[in-house]
């Protein structure tokens, strides 16, 4: 086995850059287990804290909308004390909120916790994005940058896999496990380990060479890039240079455009933001063994489901870390744009012609239920490749350096905010208007996505961050 000294030195800097990487995008892993761990445990905490349907809903709610106000602040925070110092306090946010939520005393306390958690989901959608571009050579970017999405399906699906053994080994969520305590307070636990682990690797990596020189810190910012890119290393500083304001910080003023309003690059970032939401996927995630269950199948198939949709997700963002740099970002999103059209346009009509119980839920007969069942995995299949990592690929890297973080940081927010949103009308649209209506809002989504692709973004493919 080779020895890092018989690597060819580019051979070196790519894996010593995508071990940094990696290390980044353990951020998005917790960002992924804390938003899915619950899942497991909202019956539990229920009947634990004996409380009802609306204060549940606010302790899965408010998480999110704490995750829109941690990625709106991430930004400021990472051009003032940097990003790698935003990763070691999120890290500590992970651990306290995992910590808290599993020793809560009432709802009340668990739903501080929970927020406490999302403010660190939402700064970790922030960080790592605009670090991994940061250091990430210009042909390794895209790759790199979907580590992000990879890293919060794995986390998703870790998260259930630790919901399920726990459940499983307790004989349900309420009964006592380890040391007689509740399981539903080890699903929690669970994320103590990867959030300290994230904590340590974040004061292991260097901090990104664009802020350094930011800061003024060029020598040190030189000694990052020559270990990461290589090169003519001080053409690279002065290119930096020329892209960063040093005498002054930057303000929300400099995302405006001199008639007013946000700057062009800053609307398509969020409209990027608005449609990887409000074309469904979360309602796939967060209420797919509710979904399934309504159409007819037991609870125990729900779940099985629901870890082949987790599978079929991180099978496809390893798909497009394969290709994002090959084909470019514009053609796997209008690709992903016009696949996730037709599936949800499946479902809407198979959904939408299903007769119903005398629930109102609809009945779906073998074919019809197969169909669907296809149609939901290829929808995930098309969102994978496509909206679910390049849209973090693409905030990550189609800022210029000197908006980069306060962009981000608002599409990002953006994002938590469109996900509150279909996340919480999901539910009233199931009981009033029922599945077929839902999917087809989805589906609508879907189409106008690829119109807002193909006329507003520009591909990034190849193009050094200086030259945005």
């Amino acid at each position: 086995m080779a020895s890092s000294n018989d690597l060819h030195p580019d051979q070196y800097r790519s894996s010593y850059v995508t071990l940094i990487a990696t290390a980044a995008a353990l951020g998005g892993f917790l960002f992924g287990f804390d938003t899915a761990v619950i899942n497991g445990a909202v019956a539990a905490i229920q009947a634990a804290f004996n409380a009802n349907s609306i204060l549940i809903g606010l302790a899965v709610s408010l998480a999110l909308l704490g995750s829109a106000v941690g990625a709106f602040f991430a930004g400021q925070l990472s051009d003032q004390y940097g990003r790698v110092r935003v990763m070691q306090i999120a890290s500590a946010m992970f651990t306290l909120s995992a910590i808290g939520s599993g020793i809560a005393f009432g709802i009340g306390d668990f739903i501080f916790w929970r927020v406490l958690g999302g403010v660190a989901v939402g700064a970790a959608s922030v960080i790592a994005p605009a670090y991994i571009a940061e250091v990430s050579p210009a042909h390794l970017r895209g790759r790199l940058g979907s580590l992000q999405q990879l890293a919060i399906v794995v986390g998703i699906f870790i998260a259930l896999l630790c919901d399920y053994f726990i459940a499983v080994g307790a004989g349900s969520a309420d009964a006592p496990f380890w040391f007689n305590i509740a399981a539903w307070r080890w699903m929690f636990w669970t994320e103590i380990p990867p959030a300290i682990m994230y904590g340590v690797g974040a004061f292991l990596i260097p901090e990104s060479p664009r802020y350094l020189v930011a800061q003024g810190r060029e020598p040190m910012a030189a000694s990052v890039l020559a270990r990461v890119v290589g090169g003519d290393v001080q053409a690279k500083i002065a290119e930096i240079r020329d892209t960063v304001l040093r005498d002054r910080k930057t303000k929300f003023s400099d995302l405006m455009s001199r008639h007013g309003g946000l700057l062009q690059i800053v609307w398509i970032g969020m409209g990027l933001s608005i449609f990887q939401q409000f074309v469904g996927i979360n309602v796939i995630f967060y209420y797919s063994s509710v979904l399934w269950r309504s159409v007819g199948f037991t609870e125990a198939d729900s779940l099985i489901i629901t870890v082949i949709t987790s599978v079929t997700n991180i099978v496809t963002t390893l798909v497009a870390i394969a290709f994002v740099d090959k084909f470019g970002r514009k053609p796997l999103l209008l690709l992903g744009s016009i696949g996730m059209t037709l599936t949800l346009g499946t479902l809407a009509a198979v959904f939408g012609n299903a007769p119903v119980d005398a629930a109102g839920n609809p009945v779906l007969g073998g074919a019809a239920g197969i169909a669907a069942l296809i149609a939901a995995n290829l929808y995930v299949f098309c969102f994978g490749f496509s909206w679910g990592p390049v849209v973090w690929v693409l905030l990550g890297e189609m800022f210029n350096n000197r908006i980069r973080a306060l962009a981000l940081a608002l599409g990002a927010a953006v994002q938590w905010i469109a996900n509150f949103l279909v996340s919480t009308t999901f539910p009233p649209l199931l009981e009033n208007f029922g599945l077929g209506t839902a999917y087809g809002l989805y589906t609508t989504a879907a189409a106008i996505s690829f119109f807002f692709v193909f006329f507003l973004v520009k591909e990034t493919k190849n193009k050094e961050l200086e030259h945005m």
